[in-house]
């Protein structure tokens, strides 16, 4: 039987609860794209994306911990390869909901740059882990 290593555990445990609160976004993405709540086009679009990313990176950081105790990294790298994409999860939809906050906004703020620090995370996170899978 496969066992988990108490730092997948835990932040399987952690990621998992974090998806019940991309569940209640969805409830506030609901009532943006029905026009319940003010918002520009660049407002919705942005909202969309940050819920999509954090859902699907939040699935996806939960595939990499496990993944991660395929491998025989260690250290930094193990911490790299089964936490990047969980990092990842927070930067780059933090990005398009802070980058599209104020009223009647139709671009992005200073605040994007999460978005391509959340990408740049993301890629070590992958790389470092499909770097380790190849070489079990």
């Amino acid at each position: 039987m496969f066992e988990l290593s108490t730092e997948a555990s835990r932040l399987i445990g952690i990621l998992l609860l974090a998806l019940v609160t991309v569940e209640s976004g969805g409830w506030y993405l609901t009532r943006l794209i029905r026009g319940k709540l003010p918002a520009t086009d660049f407002q919705r679009a942005f909202a969309r994306a940050g819920h999509g990313h954090a859902g699907m990176f939040l699935t996806l950081g939960i595939v990499a911990a496990v993944l991660t105790d395929a491998t025989d990294l260690d250290g930094a790298a193990a911490w790299v390869a089964r936490s990047g994409v969980a990092v990842a999860a927070i930067l780059m939809p933090a990005g398009f909901f802070f980058s599209s906050l104020g009223a009647g906004r139709t671009r992005p703020n200073a605040l994007i740059v999460l978005v391509w620090i959340g990408a740049a995370v993301l890629a070590a996170g992958l790389v470092t882990l499909g770097v380790g899978l190849l070489t079990v």
